[in-house]
């Protein structure tokens, strides 16, 4: 992964209303959420960045770093201007970071290798997976190029969806060919941690 100078984030920092509790530490088989998608990435970066600015119970890992949002209350592009923030601080040569939401333990890893393909290509500055004709704007490849135009739209502009603001900058997407389920299902309520439940012992 070095020479593509890509950071791994997972943006773990949602408020779980909808579901009524931390997700982040709910057990989906032998494993937590936040859990499923660090093991999934884990030996695929060379870094890991989780940017929460809850308090989250995991074991010290290595190559794993937590942070808090830059700017409270802000959403997930808050997540994604902490971490490219975090990189410009830490003086760190990524030009790229990629971005994993913590609820969503079945996506393929494969796409990795899609966020490489499209580095090289140059064709934009932000990319973002899309599934049956659905877009997954937190499963991105952002150029950290972007930082001072989301900065700006943050605080200035007051933009908080991810989406709108992805519209306006301008994206490609990566389409991916959904075979059973859709790997990029994420849980947002408890009815959909039932489903996850099911999905994890069919497959």
């Amino acid at each position: 992964m070095e020479d593509n100078n890509i950071l791994a984030v997972v943006l773990a920092g949602g408020k779980s209303k909808r579901f009524g509790e931390d997700k982040n530490h709910i057990k989906l088989g032998d494993k937590t959420l936040l859990e499923h998608v660090l093991s999934k990435i884990g030996n695929k970066f060379e870094e890991i960045l989780i940017v929460s600015s809850h308090s989250l119970k995991i074991q010290k890992i290595k190559n794993v770093t937590v942070i808090p949002d830059c700017l409270d209350n802000l959403g997930p592009l808050a997540g994604v201007l902490s971490s490219m923030k975090w990189v410009k601080e830490n003086k760190k040569s990524y030009q790229w970071i990629a971005t994993f939401p913590s609820d969503t333990p079945f996506f393929e890893t494969s796409i990795i290798e899609e966020y490489k393909k499209k580095i090289k290509l140059n064709e934009s500055l932000l990319y973002f997976v899309k599934s049956n004709n659905k877009r997954h704007n937190i499963f991105g490849l952002w150029s950290i190029n972007l930082l001072k135009t989301l900065e700006n739209d943050l605080i200035k502009n007051k933009f908080r969806k991810v989406e709108e603001w992805a519209n306006k900058i301008g994206l490609k997407t990566i389409d991916v060919v959904i075979k059973k389920f859709d790997p990029f299902f994420n849980i947002n309520t408890k009815e959909d941690f039932e489903e996850a439940k099911k999905i994890l012992k069919e497959n």
